[in-house]
């Protein structure tokens, strides 16, 4: 990243006041402009962030046209730039003209030198934000995932991939707790992908869906001939991630006599296939998860303290969807454009009551809900925008539990309506401002407030 200064364009006629703010942006690099042609001539060769411009300009120092004419010619020629006007003559109208030709704000004359640095600094970061959100959206769907496949924004799960990343390329064995649906396997094979193992086999196994007299055999295999129906020499699971990484979803369901042989696997590294005595080296790591408690299945002797502590190496607890504010919407959008391409074409997104009801909903069955509820609406809706009725949700329920902190519940309820509109605008701050009904600098103050991020 370069260590070059920010430059900052000042458009103003006046030379003593241009000395003045000349030497009040040392850690700006300060471009001055007299006129039109100058301050044109400046935001082509220089492209500077922020623009502080005095509307009374020559040939028409008494008025506005000539600034107004220079704050039209930026607009058209970088967009992007932060527009700060000024202005003795009328100055709110001439304000309000400002902003709606995309200004970013104004200031009035006498200048407080302290007061527009605070606003330039405030625009500077504004601009560096949604430069920052433009070269996300460059890169596609993937400005949002995390993991390669994983698609949030909640600060929650990102701690969760942040974690999953550091173990990554160890050997530990990783235990995901979590509930049904919110995303333990997609996690697993992130924990996969980032590992040195990536090249390995991915092999998942749901422990709870194999009957109890079947699960040996697809864990460890099984010679021919060892019981009826074995007619070859089969891998189990374990063998065939070998070099890789299996996966145990549900491993609270693995009955107690499996599990002696599961933790003399994880003990030695080594298997015996059923109908067999020759052990068999195996490298695969582990990683599991379960949506029960395992402390109180090892307290009512269902679950093997040793196997536990085993196979919890390292515990990664996985927040449910309602705790990760703004990921329902940013999912919906994901999963309505993949089924939309898929099933039914002239679907384009949600109408308004849908993302409220989406926003609202407490999503008992998680991810899987959300993604069965949006496919299911995809196929049956008659609309181009997706409804809450096509949902099957019910409009947003204002009713909730009473909080009496109210500092507390203000900056709760701050942070996830902020979440929730960065999410459905992708980012996008002038948009998210409009959303929530605030102007674009107050909610860059509510962002740094609440130390959020864009």
């Amino acid at each position: 990243m370069s260590d070059a200064k920010p430059r900052l364009l000042i458009v103003e006629d006046d030379p003593g006041l241009q000395a003045q703010l000349k030497w009040a942006w040392p850690d700006f690099e300060v471009i001055m402009a007299g006129d039109r042609a100058g301050a044109i001539a400046a935001l082509r060769s220089e492209e500077p962030a922020v623009v502080t411009l005095d509307l009374g300009l020559p040939p028409d120092p008494d008025g506005t046209s000539e600034g107004f004419a220079v704050l039209d010619a930026i607009m058209a020629l970088k967009p992007d730039t932060k527009v700060i006007v000024a202005s003795g003559h009328g100055a709110r109208d001439s304000a309000l003209t400002a902003i709606a030709k995309g200004a970013y704000d104004f200031y009035q004359k006498p200048v407080d030198i302290e007061a527009l640095g605070l606003i330039v600094r405030r625009a500077l970061q504004l601009h560096q934000i949604e430069s920052e959100n433009r070269q996300l959206a460059a890169r596609g769907s993937d400005d949002n995932r995390v993991l390669g496949r994983m698609i949030t924004a909640a600060p929650e799960m990102i701690k969760v991939a942040r974690t999953i990343e550091r173990v990554a390329n160890t050997n530990v064995s990783v235990m995901l707790l979590g509930a049904s649906g919110t995303g333990k396997e997609l996690l697993a094979r992130g924990l996969h992908d980032a590992s040195d193992r990536a090249d390995g086999d991915f092999v998942a196994i749901n422990c709870a869906a194999i009957p109890e007299n079947l699960l040996e055999s697809e864990l460890f295999g099984h010679e021919k001939g060892a019981f009826t129906g074995a007619v070859k020499t089969t891998e189990g699971k374990i063998e065939m991630a070998a070099g890789g990484t299996l996966f145990l979803d549900e491993v609270g369901d693995i009955p107690l006599p499996l599990q002696v042989k599961l933790l003399r696997f994880l003990q030695e590294r080594v298997i015996e296939r059923i109908g067999s005595r020759k052990s068999i080296a195996v490298d695969t790591r582990i990683v599991c998860a379960t949506h029960q408690d395992l402390e109180a299945m090892i307290a009512d002797g269902r679950f093997r303290e040793d196997l536990f502590y085993r196979l919890a190496e390292i515990v990664v607890r996985i927040p449910s969807l309602a705790e990760r504010a703004g990921d329902p919407a940013l999912l919906a959008k994901a999963f309505l454009a993949r089924f939309a391409k898929e099933m039914n074409p002239a679907v384009k997104g949600f109408a308004p009551d849908a993302l409220a009801a989406i926003d609202s909903w407490t999503w008992p069955g998680n991810v899987r809900e959300l993604e069965n509820r949006v496919k299911r609406a995809v196929i049956m809706t008659e609309s181009k925008l997706v409804g809450a009725a096509d949902l099957d949700l019910a409009a947003p329920d204002s009713s909730g539990a009473q909080v009496l902190n109210l500092k507390s519940a203000r900056e709760t309820s701050d942070r996830q309506v902020i979440r929730h509109a960065l999410a459905r605008s992708e980012g996008n701050i002038s948009s998210t401002a409009k959303l929530l009904g605030i102007s674009r600098p107050t909610l860059y103050d509510l962002l740094k407030q609440y130390d959020m991020q864009a």
